[in-house]
């Protein structure tokens, strides 16, 4: 029986799907600041999924090597053009299992809540720390956490609606671990149920400070989106560059 917890289980859940659901999401502004921090140098990227940042980021010239859970996900990546060329790693990317140094490791779309402890989020900034050249980046994008979304710890969204199928969103919410746990329900006319899970712990934007802290890195930078907006209260997301001095 699969279980929330295990690494590849998002991966292998949604990677038949995941680049159609996420066709809205235009890398362009993501691969024009990493590229900037990546420069001539190496750069790796945790959680590389089906290449969506990677292969645009390779293709402008930057030499990009990727870690994944989910095989599916990678089989993905490799059967687009280009995808076979980078060099990706199977396995949980909390053990950061890659030989560096690398000038650059980012971590795009809240895939480091992917981590479902405290403790694998800390191990994961240390594993970067350990791969990381001196003045080398880890840029991570992240969601700032909303509790307003919830009501008792619960809730359901309706993503999409057709004529001939239905997606809702199931979400419990843990405050205590900070995990919030999610179906995504698809149901179709034909009587057809299908379920993709996802399961985070999320953490805020001075809790990943502390871990960077502890790891040896500091906060260079931190940004409202790929665009270099500023970050402030009203900030929905935030993208955070941690130095290795």
């Amino acid at each position: 029986m699969a279980d929330f917890d295990e690494p590849a289980l998002y991966g292998d859940r949604w990677a038949s799907v995941y680049d159609e659901r996420h066709t809205w999401m235009d890398p362009g502004q993501a691969v024009e600041f990493l590229g900037a921090l990546a420069g001539n140098g190496r750069a790796l990227e945790l959680a590389i999924g089906t290449g969506r940042v990677a292969l645009p980021l390779a293709a402008s010239g930057v030499a990009v090597e990727g870690i994944d859970a989910s095989r599916a996900m990678v089989e993905r990546l490799r059967a687009k053009p280009g995808g076979e060329s980078i060099p990706v790693s199977i396995g949980d990317m909390a053990d950061v299992q890659a030989t560096g140094p690398f000038r650059l490791v980012y971590l795009v779309f809240n895939t480091l809540f992917g981590l479902l402890t405290q403790e694998r989020q800390a191990a994961c900034f240390r594993g970067v720390a350990a791969v990381l050249e001196p003045g080398g980046t880890f840029a991570i994008e992240c969601f700032v956490p909303d509790l307003a979304r919830f009501d008792r710890g619960q809730r359901v969204q309706t993503q999409d609606v057709t004529v001939d199928s239905v997606t809702i969103e199931f979400s419990r919410h843990d405050l205590a671990t900070q995990r919030i746990t999610t179906q995504v329900v698809t149901m179709g006319s034909s009587g057809d149920v299908q379920l993709r899970p996802v399961a985070i712990r999320y953490s805020w934007p001075s809790e990943l400070d502390l871990m960077a802290g502890q790891a040896g890195m500091r906060l260079r930078e931190r940004f409202g989106g790929w665009d270099r907006a500023p970050f402030g209260p009203a900030s929905q997301r935030h993208v955070s560059v941690y130095e290795l001095p």
